[in-house]
């Protein structure tokens, strides 16, 4: 197979967590975003090493298994969904038979009656998102202004997305105000070839308990765009925005500088344009601040699902010293806290941490501990020994160093939460190889519509 070459053919199946694999001439090709029985034209864009990648230009048939029509005008062009054309319970059974496939090729001989608990599903199927970050780019070379998702495939194609289901409509509404404004105004994206530009993201949070929201504008520091400079374009962006109706309320309005040359959302700076840079959102009766940046469950609702199956797998916790590690804004660590002896929480995003001392004072909690750092460092200088760990690392995993810090605890238990089943399961080879052994796995879907899902994993150290 030669790159350039356009084929025709048929996805046999899916492997996570969202290669197509297609034959043609008795060759595997990976055609990514595409589904099990769709019949797909696409261009062989990769070829490494006797593997072939394909591009997806067109689905040519649908797979019986789309029996359901698109609710968002966006779907097809738009990179933010695969599924919505198939049924919310066919969509999860389709996740959890990749994670168990996933998680029965690496479970060692002797562990082969682990128990899979299948998937639990969002209590919303829509709007269930609490934050997005939308860019702000073309549809296609030298076009208008567009703010919104990807395009399917591309890396620098945006769409529009201004009737985007995954979000409440309050999002919608924010997206298409904000890019009015900024077509009034004439204003430029930033290029991420020339690094030239002003527009980068449009950083949304909106709380699905409490209904606050807060917006945060992300541009360089390029104001020669700005005809009568840059104080009268961020006042009339607050006037505006504050004059939406909206079904919750801004909370806060914020400009975030960041000249970083890579495409990434952060902050060199952030201004307060109105009101405050936080929200309060509630999980399982707890209250938690969260800031622009700090890291929190996408899904309010499914996080009160995942934390319930994290309390089932952890189990009795009263008098236990319990770790924490990658604790994000504590949430974990404050649901586990009440009846446990101490939880100390290690996360190396510091504004995270900040979030997490400050939600434990919130929620009269004294028995935590937030300690800001990288976990293969930190717990080298912990002088307690916990009695069990709850591990919820980054999509890749564990660094390998750390995890044999972690193993060398020797704790009974540990539970694993990972959002990547991929990483998951390379972890477990090592943790089963130094003397675990897996009790039970449990999907829970956060990202209904999408390719992605959440799995916690229970381990018990061999007697």
């Amino acid at each position: 197979m030669k790159k350039g070459t356009e084929c025709i053919g048929l996805v046999e199946r899916i492997e996570f967590p969202n290669k197509g694999i297609v034959m043609v001439d008795d060759e595997k090709i990976i055609v990514k975003n595409a589904i099990t029985g769709q019949k797909v034209r696409f261009v062989v864009n990769k070829v490494r090493k006797g593997k072939s990648e394909g591009r997806l230009l067109e689905v040519v048939e649908k797979s019986s298994l789309e029996t359901k029509e698109a609710v968002c005008s966006h779907f097809g062009d738009c990179g933010g969904c695969t599924y919505q054309t198939i049924p919310y319970e066919t969509q999860i059974k389709i996740k959890a038979d990749q994670v168990k496939k996933l998680i029965d090729e690496v479970i060692a001989t002797d562990n082969k009656e682990y128990e899979f608990q299948g998937i639990e599903g969002s209590p919303l199927e829509f709007g269930y998102r609490n934050k997005m970050e939308f860019s702000f780019g073309d549809e296609f070379k030298d076009g208008p202004l567009a703010l919104g998702l990807h395009k399917k495939g591309s890396f620098y194609d945006i769409v529009t997305t201004s009737d985007c289901k995954l979000v409440h409509e309050d999002y919608n509404r924010i997206l298409g105000c904000v890019l009015s404004l900024a077509k009034e105004y004439n204003l430029n994206y930033y290029h991420k070839m020339s690094h030239e530009g002003y527009l980068r993201h449009l950083l949304i949070r909106r709380a699905a308990r409490t209904g606050e929201i807060l917006v945060s504008l992300i541009t360089t520091s390029q104001t020669n765009v700005l005809v009568n400079g840059e104080e009268e374009f961020l006042n009339k962006l607050r006037e505006s925005l504050k004059n939406l109706s909206l079904e919750g309320s801004i909370v806060g309005i914020l400009h975030t500088v960041n000249d970083s040359l890579a495409d990434v959302v952060q902050s060199d700076r952030t201004d307060i344009l109105d009101g405050q840079d936080f929200i309060f959102e509630e999980v399982l009766g707890l209250k938690f601040k969260i800031s622009t940046f700090s890291f929190f469950q996408t899904n309010s609702l499914g996080a009160e699902v995942l934390y319930n199956c994290v309390r089932d797998f952890v189990g009795e916790t009263k008098d236990k010293l319990i770790f924490d590690l990658y604790s994000g804004t504590g949430t974990i660590a404050q649901l586990l806290a009440p009846v446990a002896k101490k939880v100390i929480g290690v996360e190396i995003v510091g504004e995270a941490v900040v979030a997490a001392r400050e939600n434990a004072s919130l929620n009269k909690l004294t028995n935590c501990e937030f300690i800001a750092g990288d976990v293969l460092k930190v717990i080298d200088t912990i002088e307690e020994k916990p009695d069990l760990i709850v591990l919820d690392p980054p999509r890749d995993g564990i660094h390998p160093k750390a995890l044999d810090k972690i193993i060398d605890y020797g704790v009974d238990r540990l539970v694993y939460i990972s959002c990547k089943p991929s990483s998951l399961a390379r972890d477990l080879v090592v943790l089963q190889e130094r003397g675990y052994w897996v009790e039970k796995v449990r999907c829970v879907d956060m990202f209904p519509c999408t390719v992605h899902t959440e799995t916690v994993c229970l381990l018990n150290r061999t007697k």
